[in-house]
């Protein structure tokens, strides 16, 4: 038996063999059934370069903006699952308030995706100062920490506001606020490296979009795409 970390309620998890013989794969679940199942997946029809869920096309209206910007070159982006009310009240639960914990469920979301793929660096999209102080963590290096090996090659300059205090349009205004950590020891190989940008939620893409411009005006020989948990 295991206690949810949402509900808190006891639960026996459930048992796959697959999992039992591959040890790289195989995590005890943190949370019970019925809390997994608050989360809604992304399925159907997807946008090919954000994952955004559409009832039609090939490419959402968000991604076709960032065409034009950036002259074709959009930035590739995996997501596991939709925002919903259930994803809102974990995230404001965990960096709103500063629950700790809560990180072991935002693992075991995005564990079985990450586990399966196969990057040269992975570089987690780090929070502001003023917001680490605050909380004693760093809200997405705590969650893919325990999952793949980190560079943490970004910074975050002071004073920068996080994006849940904005709405869409001040989002997309939003100036570039990242810079490389120069003390962070730098792999001859990463010029070229395939890279994940490692994220939790895509809203507009300003994030990212400035976190790849960021690593780009450095390292423009990288290959880079990005992973957040929830679009």
């Amino acid at each position: 038996m295991r206690q949810c970390l949402l509900c808190e309620q006891e639960f026996i998890p459930p048992i796959k063999f697959a999992q039992i013989f591959s040890l790289k794969n195989f995590r005890q679940p943190k949370i019970c059934f019925h809390c997994l199942n608050q989360f809604e997946k992304l399925t159907g029809n997807r946008c090919s370069v954000c994952s955004k869920m559409m009832e039609q096309g090939i490419i959402c209206s968000d991604c076709k903006k960032w065409q034009k910007i950036y002259q074709g070159e959009v930035l590739h982006n995996s997501a596991v699952y939709r925002y919903n009310s259930a994803f809102h009240d974990l995230m404001v639960a965990y960096k709103r308030r500063g629950d700790y914990v809560l990180r072991e469920v935002l693992q075991e979301l995005s564990w079985d995706y990450l586990s399966k793929t196969e990057f040269d660096y992975y570089i987690p999209v780090p929070t502001s100062p003023g917001h680490q102080v605050k909380r004693q963590f760093d809200t997405i290096s705590a969650v893919y920490g325990d999952i793949v090996s980190l560079t943490p090659l970004l910074a975050k300059k002071e004073g920068s506001h996080a994006q849940g205090e904005k709405n869409k349009e001040e989002r997309l205004k939003t100036p570039q606020s990242f810079f490389i950590d120069k003390t962070i020891k730098i792999k001859e190989n990463i010029q070229t490296g395939k890279v994940l940008l490692l994220d939790d939620i895509y809203t507009t893409g300003r994030t990212l979009y400035h976190a790849r411009d960021c690593l780009k005006s450095r390292f423009p020989g990288m290959h880079i795409e990005s992973f957040s948990i929830c679009r």
